[in-house]
């Protein structure tokens, strides 16, 4: 992803420290501060019980979790990191080096672009902890892959429970909450955001038929990075993680539904012909997001229009292994422990490998066909499409029962019809 231009907007004070907690309360003068002043007490016995049904209401009610306080407790409770004690864990510097920790060291030394604010001698130490926390994860769990934007993630969680409290919770996330984004292939990212038409079509006919009928790709930088790569300012994209992390793992798809349906106006005024106008609005985010706004349309969206209902099949193909259905609820994260969200990863690949090869035979068929169609000869075409299917079947399968075909008259037959029409 493209770096970004500096400008930070938030004073390092509203922070928490490297090392140490810090509040983040509400100054008085701001409007609505009674009113988070009396969620606060709410939030502090939820938190004080571990209560994640409560927590659940009320971080994805209006405020969210209020402050970085409530956060460093709250947010662990959310993703189900229990009680683990953080001592002992210098051993992953011991653990062999992760396939993509090149990459990772050149998406560091971009972080912190808009917040906070600090000497630069302040931000590399931040930037240390920050490659720490992501390599530390990876290298615990080596079958996932790190994508361009997910430092953006974490440098969030970093600020917000510290360089010794991060990781626990960042292995949860990434392994239970967005494991579909850390796979050898973008396609389970990509499959998320094929909901997003149905939900705009469900929701504004007349918008949906005005864009564009491509994959929404414009969506793909803000949901596989939680929107932390184009919100700029950290107390926002802090009550926006308290959000997600309170609701079903989809839910960004229909924050991003909601984000579209806020600017209909901006949107229909473009011709429907200019399709590069469109990509290019659509795929960036106005800064001065209503978020409070957004959060209860998204919750409404969500509730008009559940996934399994809607319209086509972008939800029946999605994987069963998925994250938007294996581990959809924060009840199913805190409840689910790493070596399950471990097994579901492995059989995404699996799947993965299948697709891929089946995509491949898919096309050296379709090549095959018009072949035939070329060299079309009268009676054998249904024979000859047999023989290439055998052909690809034969590619993919070194078990005994395709040597016996291979070596066998069927094989004999096959193969002479294959070479009539190579």
């Amino acid at each position: 992803m493209a770096s970004r231009t500096p400008s930070r907007s938030l004073s390092s004070a509203s922070l928490p420290a490297d090392d140490t907690s810090s509040s983040t309360s509400v100054p008085a003068a701001e409007p609505f501060a009674a009113e988070k002043e009396a969620k606060l007490a709410s939030l502090l016995v939820a938190c004080q019980n571990a209560d994640l049904h409560a927590l659940i209401e009320l971080a994805a009610s209006a405020h969210g979790l209020v402050n970085d306080t409530v956060r460093r407790t709250a947010w662990p409770i959310l993703l189900g990191c229990g009680t683990q004690s953080s001592d002992g864990r210098e051993g992953w510097k011991a653990l062999p080096e992760h396939r993509d920790e090149n990459q990772v060291a050149l998406d560091v030394n971009r972080a912190f672009v808009y917040y906070p604010i600090e000497s630069e001698k302040q931000l590399d130490r931040r930037k240390e902890h920050l490659s720490d926390v992501i390599v530390e994860v990876l290298r615990r769990y080596p079958a996932l892959c790190y994508f361009q934007g997910y430092h953006d993630i974490v440098q969030v969680f970093l600020l917000v429970l510290g360089a010794q409290d991060a990781p626990p919770a960042v292995a949860r996330l990434s392994l239970l909450r967005i494991r579909d984004f850390m796979l050898p292939s973008l396609d389970p990212a990509i499959s998320h955001l094929e909901l997003l038409p149905p939900i705009i079509q469900s929701a504004d006919p007349v918008l949906f038929n005005h864009l564009p009928q491509a994959k929404p790709f414009f969506a793909l930088a803000s949901t596989l990075t939680l929107f932390a790569h184009v919100i700029q300012a950290y107390g926002d994209i802090a009550r926006l993680f308290d959000f997600f992390l309170a609701t079903d793992t989809v839910m960004p798809v229909y924050f991003f539904a909601a984000v579209l349906l806020s600017r209909r106006e901006e949107l229909l005024e473009i011709e429907k012909e200019d399709v590069d106008i469109f990509h290019a609005t659509l795929g960036k985010l106005p800064q001065h997001l209503d978020l409070e706004r957004l959060v209860d349309q998204s919750r409404a969206l969500y509730s008009r229009f559940p996934p399994p209902y809607l319209r086509g099949w972008a939800w029946w193909r999605i994987s069963s292994s998925s994250v938007l259905k294996a581990s959809r609820t924060p009840a199913d994260i805190a409840s689910t422990r790493l070596e399950t969200g471990l097994e579901l990863l492995r059989k995404q690949e699996t799947e993965l490998q299948r697709k891929l090869a089946f995509d491949k035979a898919l096309k050296r068929t379709t090549y095959i066909k018009t072949q035939l169609w070329y060299y079309r000869r009268s009676g054998t075409y249904g024979l000859a499409i047999a023989a290439g299917l055998y052909a690809l079947w034969l590619g993919r399968n070194g078990g005994t029962g395709s040597r016996f075909l291979a070596n066998g008259p069927v094989g004999d037959l096959l193969r002479r019809l294959a070479g009539t029409f190579a």
